[in-house]
């Protein structure tokens, strides 16, 4: 016989109860386990705890110098205990680089040891990719470092970090292959001249800047922008380069200038770009050649070096600017074909202002345009200065216009006072009045010049 109704659901009631006291204790038991666990975590953690810098320098077994150089300077219990701390730590290799006796003399001068030791330290926990967004980084010893790329290395003032970011338990160590020396006297960055001189590969860079009398303006003239050659680059001209510029100071200032942008362009912008205007005047060309950043055919060592007033963008060449193009006037004696025309511009006393003046557009008639004048006539106007003046005049336009502008404009006035009619004839050549342009858009320095094959005569009065 089945259990009446309300005993029946007293046991449903009984069995439920015990389900979820066994599921509760299942769940106490669990979490037991879980904190014996952690338990044995901690105590593990607490006897294991990961290494000091010190600690991870002994290790290593490539620092013998290094913590020898900190147990004599004092300085080793702080390295072990205080931070976090960055220490970029040279290896005994590169301490055996250094010149024979400097290990041993600075053992004996605890001051400049210690000096040393500090500019090799810095506050805080700082990895490479922090490193490289600052650029220069300031020391314990308190002046900068100059961290830059270089493709897939990074460099420290020029010595390779060999291996990054290496965890300590008070901070980071950037293995390095060269001793870092302090600057001498105390160099606080304040402008792309100090980050130069801090980098240690610009020495003639800096000579030149100082010798053209730039050194002021690049360091606090304003915002630039500097493709900064290194030694190398300016040891790869020809011999005797660099000793011509240094007796040259126009031709040195000009080529300095064609290596700084007003303003800071990024490489990215560069390539953008495609092509930026120099202070001196002409443009450089940026390009993407295997995955590398080329101005002209210099490439780019460490891209976006930043400074306090600017960018530095490091290459390999020395970028020679195109040479300056000639005045009209030199533009016209070095052609060969306008003996007439430069004969009447000095009878007239033009030279100089075809020289130096402008900007003009030209139209320059041949020798053989004058010798197809009438007879006699040239002779006349040789005879009379202003009639001669006034044709001369008449083959002049203010401004600096292409035969494209020349010929949607049309109706050009000249200098004399009358307009010449341009147009294009049928058979696809450019006319000024009955002239036929023989050679369009030859440029000068203050202005343009287009070759014609008669010379213009102005309306009658």
């Amino acid at each position: 016989m089945p259990p009446p109704p309300a005993e029946g659901f007293r046991r449903l009631k009984q069995k439920e109860t015990d389900m979820k006291n066994v599921r509760l204790k299942s769940m106490v038991s669990m979490a037991a386990g879980a904190c014996l666990l952690a338990s044995i975590a901690v105590q593990s953690a607490q006897a294991t705890p990961y290494p000091n810098l010190v600690q991870v320098l002994e290790r290593d077994g490539r620092f013998t110098t290094l913590l020898a150089a900190l147990d004599a300077a004092g300085l080793k219990s702080t390295v072990e205990t205080a931070g976090p701390l960055t220490v970029l730590a040279p290896t005994d290799d590169a301490f055996a680089r250094l010149p024979a006796g400097t290990v041993e003399s600075l053992l004996g001068n605890i001051p400049a040891l210690t000096d040393i030791l500090l500019y090799h330290v810095l506050g805080g926990r700082q990895y490479s990719w922090q490193l490289l967004a600052t650029n220069t980084p300031v020391t314990l010893e308190g002046n900068a470092v100059v961290v830059v790329r270089d493709g897939l290395k990074v460099t420290i003032n020029g010595n390779r970090v060999l291996q990054a970011n290496r965890f300590a338990a008070n901070g980071l160590i950037h293995v390095i292959d060269g001793v870092l020396l302090p600057p001498e006297p105390d160099l606080p960055v304040t402008s792309i001249v100090d980050v130069l001189k801090l980098d240690g590969r610009f020495t003639t860079l800096l000579a030149a800047l100082d010798a053209a009398g730039l050194t002021e303006t690049v360091a606090s003239g304003g915002v630039f922008t500097l493709f900064a050659p290194t030694d190398d680059a300016f040891a790869a001209l020809p011999p005797g380069t660099v000793e011509a510029l240094l007796n040259d100071i126009p031709a040195l200032t000009r080529i300095l200038l064609y290596h700084a942008l007003a303003g800071k362009t990024s490489s990215a912008e560069l390539l953008l770009a495609r092509t930026a205007t120099t202070l001196e005047g002409s443009t450089v060309k940026a390009s993407l050649k295997n995955w590398q950043l080329y101005v002209n055919d210099s490439r780019v060592i460490n891209p976006n070096v930043k400074a306090p007033n600017g960018l530095i963008h490091v290459i390999d060449k020395v970028l020679l600017p195109p040479p300056p193009a000639p005045n009209l006037l030199d533009l016209l004696k070095a052609d060969g074909r306008f003996t007439t025309l430069l004969t009447a511009l000095e009878l007239t006393g033009l030279s100089d202002v075809v020289a130096t003046n402008g900007p003009f557009t030209v139209f320059a008639p041949t020798d053989a345009a004058f010798a197809a004048l009438p007879s006699g006539a040239l002779a006349s106007l040789i005879a009379d200065p202003e009639a001669l003046k006034a044709v001369l005049f008449y083959h002049v336009v203010a401004g600096e216009k292409k035969a494209l502008t020349l010929l949607k404009e049309r109706v050009v006035p000249t200098l004399q006072g009358d307009n010449v009619l341009v147009w294009l004839g049928w058979d696809g050549k450019v006319y000024v009045n009955r002239s036929q342009v023989i050679q369009a858009n030859v440029e000068a320095a203050n202005g343009i010049a287009h070759l014609i094959n008669r010379v213009l005569l102005p309306p009658a009065k």
